[in-house]
């Protein structure tokens, strides 16, 4: 089964960006300088536009290789974003919707979030409980603040 982590966020957003839709885009970028695919899938088509633009805004030493589903080369570029289920096979899964995704056990690892709002920490704790019905592994880590994604990783 697939190894899944939460990251309990303790920000809710940062200049009309939520603070999932960033620490996403920075695992991504963390993901992206290992060589590894990632599907990031979303809530809705505007959450999956949103993450595209925030990945356009990451500078050129931090760029990230990104598309919409459907959109770039035949067989997607190294981080594919889309509100629809994927059927190609990559190693992440950073999830970005409200429901535990029904493809995730396709995936070796997925990334979910709990955020800081009150009702979005209970949709977290129905995918979190979905995930452990389904036999994944669980885990968690605390995120202090949002530009402490490398001091996570590197550890």
């Amino acid at each position: 089964m697939s190894q899944v982590t939460f990251y309990i966020l303790n920000e809710n957003q940062q200049d009309n960006v939520s603070a999932q839709i960033i620490q996403a885009c920075n695992l991504v970028a963390f993901y992206y300088q290992k060589q590894t695919k990632v599907f990031i899938y979303t809530e809705n088509q505007e959450d999956a536009f949103l993450v595209d633009e925030y990945l356009w805004q990451f500078d050129g030493d931090s760029f990230v290789a990104h598309n919409l589903m459907g959109e770039g080369p035949r067989f997607g570029s190294p981080v594919e974003i889309s509100w629809m289920p994927t059927t190609q096979v990559r190693p992440v899964l950073i999830n970005l919707s409200l429901q535990a995704p029904e493809f995730a056990n396709n995936f070796q690892q997925i990334i979910d979030f709990v955020p800081f709002e009150e009702t979005l920490k209970m949709a977290a704790r129905k995918r979190y409980s979905t995930y452990k019905k389904l036999g994944h592994t669980l885990s968690t880590i605390h995120v202090e603040s949002l530009n402490s994604i490398n001091k996570i990783e590197d550890k």
